[in-house]
């Protein structure tokens, strides 16, 4: 009975060993990939604000998943996660790709990284204060997440529901959609200095009315000193605009 219990004492002391190696590979993935030779000095300031690995952590990301990024931008964390990617995953762009698509075509070290939904058309409707989508379908499939990055605020509701349906189509069953943005007072109407904020109550609300479940939220991007008064693009507020980090998972409606 002794030597039972010594064994099952190595074997539990060896399965926490082996979870918190993996758990210190996938941060340590995600740090060598912030070290990319791609990445800009300005990008890489920004790096204590935007916190790309407690981020990717808190949403499940894993170095040999399938991943979209919608509205990659400038690719700021699309530099990221093609490092981070690139031996066992595999990483996909969608809607709004115009710049990435570039990136990635000026850069070898990017060929590995697909660009889906490139007929997408992201505009504003006459007389329209945010964005409309058409063309979301990415053809993707099985993907095991969806990310996007202060990018929900942009459209208007019809552009937000075309996103959120792509996310879902896009994901296998129990596959993670994340979404991080700026964060606007609850039920707080629109002003000139909350243009680029959401409610993110809202978020949830239209997030789930999509089929998504809500996982978890993180309050890793909470600024106590962002009054959630001014446009994120002052100087008071830039770089330090508080966030709010939501978790979904598709599940069987």
């Amino acid at each position: 009975m002794k030597r039972l219990l010594t064994l099952a004492m190595i074997t539990g002391l060896a399965f926490t060993a082996s979870a918190d190696d993996h758990k210190k590979s996938t941060a340590d993935t995600i740090k060598m990939a912030m070290k990319s030779d791609l990445r800009t000095e300005k990008e890489m300031e920004r790096d204590r604000n935007r916190r790309p690995v407690e981020t990717l952590e808190f949403l499940g990301f894993k170095h040999d998943m399938k991943v979209v990024e919608f509205v990659p931008g400038g690719g700021w964390y699309t530099k990221i996660l093609a490092s981070a990617l690139k031996d066992d995953g595999e990483l996909i762009v969608a809607l709004g790709t115009s710049r990435a698509a570039q990136l990635i075509e000026e850069n070898d070290s990017l060929s590995h990284v697909k660009v889906a939904a490139a007929d997408s058309n992201i505009y504003r409707k006459e007389g329209a204060r945010f964005y409309s989508l058409e063309n979301a379908d990415t053809g993707v499939k099985k993907a095991d997440m969806v990310l996007t990055f202060r990018n929900y605020h942009n459209f208007a509701k019809d552009g937000r529901m075309a996103m959120n349906d792509a996310a879902w189509d896009a994901l296998k069953m129990g596959g993670i959609y994340g979404v991080v943005d700026h964060t606007q007072r609850h039920m707080e109407g629109d002003n000139d200095e909350n243009r680029r904020r959401f409610d993110p109550v809202k978020a949830i609300l239209e997030i789930q009315n999509a089929g998504f479940q809500l996982v978890d939220f993180s309050d890793i991007h909470y600024k106590a000193d962002d009054e959630l008064e001014y446009e994120v693009g002052r100087k008071s507020v830039t770089g330090n605009s508080d966030r709010w980090t939501l978790k979904f998972k598709k599940v069987k409606k």
